[in-house]
């Protein structure tokens, strides 16, 4: 397959056996992160991207820069944890491993492939922006029954203070804008330079929402997340607009935020919810 800096010149075909070592990298993430069972978890993911070197060298860049950003990420719990120390460990691992695959693709593979695009040279369609309205109403249906029926939001902590407050507000948002970043800008991206994108978005979903049941959306919780993750791809690949992906997504974190105060401190709150 041949293939400029920046764009393919041929569409990657339907189906290769590049598709194995991809699938061993977004297993290791589901063993990493969704059952926490590291010493298989790295072994995987070490194989899988010798192997994307053995089949396809291109390839197997790309997945070393998947498995770059998701190393370091297995080395702590990223379990929900508003503490100060935690706060800042989370927030400096997360930041290495979003900046390292970006700065590496574009200065020592000199591909430009990870972008992070702030305008994409075209206006959001009436769709586009009656979906971006309508995930309010989404969000407002079904979280507070998954959340507070599951028992899911005992997961987070119970934040009382001002500053746990603001701690989890910024925390839970700044954790939905890296998602964008890595997930989406940086693994989608990499991968569908490789595979069709239905083939890339599949993939991406599982390491994204692995990371996501780390986090504490657990019990049904992937029914959820697994679409979710699925419909950011698209709509990135639809829009090529990071802002966005990033709206849709922090609309749904700060109805979270809202859920976990709700339900943590009841009388807090008027019953803004309906369960």
């Amino acid at each position: 397959m041949t293939t400029t800096a920046n764009a393919l010149v041929e569409a990657p075909p339907r189906f290769s056996w590049n598709l194995v070592p991809a699938a061993m990298v977004a297993l290791s993430a589901f063993l990493m992160f969704g059952l926490q069972r590291e010493a298989m978890a790295y072994p995987v993911l070490a194989a899988g991207i010798a192997l994307g070197f053995l089949l396809d060298r291109d390839l197997g860049r790309s997945l070393l820069l998947i498995g770059i950003g998701l190393a370091p990420i297995g080395l702590i719990s990223v379990a929900a944890d508003i503490r100060w120390s935690h706060y800042f460990l989370v927030a400096a691992v997360l930041t290495v491993a979003a900046l390292t695959p970006y700065l590496l693709d574009r200065y020592a593979f000199r591909r430009y492939v990870i972008r992070f695009p702030l305008r994409s040279g075209r206006h959001w369609t009436l769709a586009e922006r009656a979906y971006m309205f309508s995930v309010v109403g989404l969000a407002w249906l079904i979280m507070p029954y998954y959340f507070i029926n599951s028992g899911t939001y005992l997961n987070w902590p119970a934040p009382r203070e001002p500053s746990e407050l603001a701690r989890l507000f910024v925390g839970v948002n700044a954790v939905g804008l890296w998602d964008e970043l890595f997930f989406i800008c940086s693994v989608f991206t990499l991968l569908r330079r490789h595979f069709p994108t239905w083939q890339a978005n599949l993939l991406q979903a599982v390491i994204f929402v692995s990371f996501l049941w780390e986090i504490g959306y657990t019990s049904w919780g992937p029914f959820l997340t697994y679409p979710f993750a699925l419909v950011q791809g698209y709509l990135f690949a639809r829009t090529r607009s990071l802002p966005y992906v990033l709206c849709t997504h922090l609309i749904f974190d700060c109805v979270l935020w809202l859920i976990l105060v709700y339900a943590h401190n009841p009388g807090w709150l008027p019953r803004v919810f309906w369960y």
